[in-house]
């Protein structure tokens, strides 16, 4: 005769079917949390990607570099006050020089050649402008200002601006459209710091 069927699950019956029921859940809740979890892996690493993207873009050169390289003439001390006149460039992008720098920033009063060139030795920038350069583009100089950037008036200049740093220069005149800041920083870009002698942190002035 074929065997009854039960009525009721025991409660060892009861209690494996609710053992195996809580399993399927678990596995199900934690297929869940790793797909979860891999997208979000996913999603940061995407997210990563696209901010040093952006880094790389927003601190990166964007026109081509119309400097050019000036052979180094030496970076001795000489006496302070001492001119020297036997510079390579104009205005002189390595040399003899003060023992001291300038603080970096904007300034409307000429400091010595000599002591500017002590600053392209520690990396800085050095930007010197014509005394008589109209005020909108001074203002766009003055905006340029940072820890590795001094901004000096030069009358000597042959050029509207000069663009120096340590063995390279770009110089050039005011364009129809005033001051072309996208030259200026791209030369800041690639040539800030890397003089003979770099500082972190350089000392700043403003006038």
């Amino acid at each position: 005769m074929p065997k009854p069927i039960k009525p009721y699950l025991t409660k060892l019956e009861r209690r494996a079917a609710k053992k195996a029921a809580q399993a399927q859940i678990n596995r199900r809740h934690n297929l869940g949390h790793s797909a979860k979890t891999m997208a979000g892996w996913v999603v940061g690493v995407a997210a990563l990607w696209f901010v040093c993207a952006w880094l790389v873009a927003s601190f990166s050169p964007k026109g081509p570099d119309l400097s050019v390289a000036v052979p180094i003439l030496g970076r001795e001390h000489i006496t302070p006050g001492t001119v020297y006149k036997e510079y390579n460039s104009n205005p002189p992008s390595s040399g003899p020089h003060d023992p001291q720098d300038a603080p970096t920033g904007f300034y409307t009063s000429v400091l010595p050649d000599e002591q500017l060139v002590h600053n392209l030795e520690h990396g800085q920038i050095w930007i010197s402008y014509q005394p008589d350069l109209p005020a909108p583009a001074l203002a766009g100089l003055q905006k340029l200002t940072g820890d590795f950037v001094i901004i000096t008036p030069r009358s000597q200049n042959d050029t509207d601006i000069a663009l120096t740093a340590w063995g390279r220069q770009d110089k050039f005149n005011l364009g129809p459209d005033g001051l072309d800041t996208q030259r200026v920083s791209d030369f800041i870009l690639r040539y800030q710091n890397l003089g003979p002698e770099r500082l972190n942190t350089p000392g700043t002035h403003s006038n």
